[in-house]
């Protein structure tokens, strides 16, 4: 289950995933990050403003956008040094605050 997060249409928001507590290994560093949101088509509304780089392990989107009422899926996919890849996802809820 996917951790859920309630967001303004209006507001520019910065969402993480820390990959270094449960997943890297020691030593272990994030070598790629990418952001995918669903429902497809959905970046219309909801759209990705900016990817830094991951840092110690956590990867953060800023996300804009989005309508009120509609719940989308937000997946951070890595890949690792270590030629390693995994996905995790959240959920972004989007109501007028």
């Amino acid at each position: 289950m996917s951790e859920q997060f309630l967001k303004d249409p209006d507001a520019t928001l910065d969402y993480v995933i820390d990959w270094s507590g449960s997943y890297l290994l020691s030593g272990e560093q994030i070598t790629a990050s990418s952001w995918l949101i669903l429902p497809q088509g959905a970046s219309n509304d909801l759209a990705v403003d900016n990817i830094p780089l991951p840092v110690s392990g956590v990867a953060t989107v800023f996300i804009t956008g989005g309508i009120a009422g509609k719940i989308y899926q937000l997946t951070n996919r890595i890949t690792t040094d270590q030629g390693r890849t995994d996905e995790r996802s959240i959920t972004i809820r989007v109501e007028e605050k």
